[in-house]
């Protein structure tokens, strides 16, 4: 016996008159933090935007995921596209779905952190979209709930302003002008999700 529901249709007679036009649907993105750790430092790794939106602008590795693509795939090829990195282990560091975070479209994105060895440094390089990239050097400064995250590298410094809420949550409360996007609660996020916070 076929199951029927509310309105007496078969899942095939449903399937075969529904329409998926009848609904919005968002792009999907793939964004990845990449973290680098030594005895004296913690990095992360941020490309240059080379393309619109937030040309210039510094962002973490990522893009579109692809038709037949998961989350997880689109982020090791991305990966490996933009800074020549192969994917070790990628942990899940959130979805990001609020309105208007990308100007194009209705774009949700599941971000990923990954921590490499500091060796693989050097290996990095820009490629893709991407018009350059730097190792960030970041370094915390916790009073009560709120922490300060700064990040340099060479001539480029800035931070930004983190309090940490209930249950493992970090919320940003200013900064992240230099970074495109909404990559600053991203990297809040991820620093969480790798234990850096």
């Amino acid at each position: 016996m076929e199951l029927r529901d509310k309105n007496g249709l078969t899942e095939q007679e449903f399937l075969a008159a529904y329409n998926p036009k009848d609904y919005d649907r968002p792009s999907l993105t793939a964004d990845i933090a990449v973290f680098s750790l030594s005895e004296v430092e913690t990095r992360l790794l941020l490309i240059r935007r080379g393309n619109h939106p937030f040309l210039g602008k510094w962002a973490l590795p990522g893009g579109f995921v692809e038709k037949g693509e998961s989350a997880d795939e689109a982020a090791a090829r991305e990966l490996k596209e933009e800074t020549g990195l192969l994917n070790t282990e990628l942990m899940p560091a959130g979805l990001f779905s609020k309105p208007g975070r990308d100007p194009r479209a209705w774009v949700v994105s599941q971000a990923f952190a990954i921590i490499v060895s500091a060796d693989q440094i050097s290996s990095a390089h820009a490629g893709d979209d991407a018009a350059s990239l730097c190792w960030f050097r970041i370094v915390t400064e916790r009073t009560g709930s709120r922490i300060r995250v700064y990040f340099s590298a060479e001539d480029i410094a800035f931070s930004i302003l983190l309090k940490l809420e209930g249950k493992g949550s970090v919320k940003v409360l200013e900064g992240g002008d230099n970074l495109a996007f909404d990559h600053s609660q991203i990297i809040a996020d991820a620093m969480m999700t790798a234990g850096l916070l």
